[in-house]
């Protein structure tokens, strides 16, 4: 296990921690509707003893229990690895609350049903597919019809397996779109152009003739598809150190 963590567990990487209730049968395979802190690795100290910053939520800290137990997934640049914790201490050093947890089950890679959804408020430009290109996608052929008019939209989460916008109009559920946005990689913006399937739409209650959609991509490749992971592990880190000062 020690190289595995010396691998993939790094100093600033992003763990997720859910608790783990003993008194629930099969607790360990049932996570739906179970509370999820997000924190910040900050030292590996052994081949099973790591040391994370205090998760807060809202500015406000969050003090997890001492022998408490805790479902872990790190974020790291390979992949979400996952394992089962227990705290064994927790301190203030200086001015960062620290908890020092035990591996308790061996680190393995997690290969998760859902991606994880960043809150961002990204501009996209989309519309929907001509019968032709549907046909193409349909047969995984990447053709589109070159310089249609696009509308104008705005990303509010965005995953490694879709996307969520609002805009001031609404597609049909299932159509097919296109989506084309800017993701900052490497120090420069780069453009996609993924096609995506409308999953489901709504009004929102708060702002009449705004509509939400829900969509799940349809043709991204594998290394765009890491690319956005990453970009999302990225601003995360970016948003962890800022809560930190």
């Amino acid at each position: 296990m020690a190289n595995l963590l010396e691998k993939y567990v790094v100093p600033g990487c992003r763990v997720d921690l859910q608790a783990i209730d003993r008194s629930k049968d099969n607790e360990r395979e049932k996570s739906e509707g179970r509370k999820t802190y997000q924190s910040q690795v900050i030292d590996v100290l052994s081949e099973d003893r790591i040391e994370i910053s205090m998760p807060m939520e809202k500015s406000k800290l969050i003090l997890l229990p001492v022998d408490g137990e805790f479902d872990l997934y790190f974020y790291s640049d390979n992949g979400l690895y996952q394992c089962y914790a227990r705290v064994v201490d927790r301190y203030k050093n200086n001015s960062m609350y620290v908890l020092v947890l035990d591996l308790i089950s061996n680190l393995r890679k997690h290969q998760r049903r859902e991606y994880y959804r960043f809150s961002c408020a990204l501009e996209m430009n989309s519309r929907q597919l001509q019968d032709e290109e549907v046909e193409l996608a349909r047969k995984m052929d990447d053709s589109l019809i070159p310089h249609l008019p696009l509308k104008s939209s705005i990303i509010v989460d965005i995953s490694g397996g879709g996307l969520r916008f609002v805009a001031n109009y609404a597609y049909e559920v299932q159509s097919l779109i296109l989506c084309k946005y800017y993701l900052l990689i490497g120090g420069e913006a780069k453009e996609y152009n993924l096609v995506g399937k409308v999953l489901s739409v709504r009004e929102l209650e708060s702002r009449k003739g705004v509509f939400e959609h829900r969509v799940q991509y349809v043709n991204v490749d594998d290394s765009e598809r890491e690319e956005i992971i990453k970009y999302i592990f990225d601003e995360e880190r970016k948003t962890l150190r800022k809560q930190k000062g």
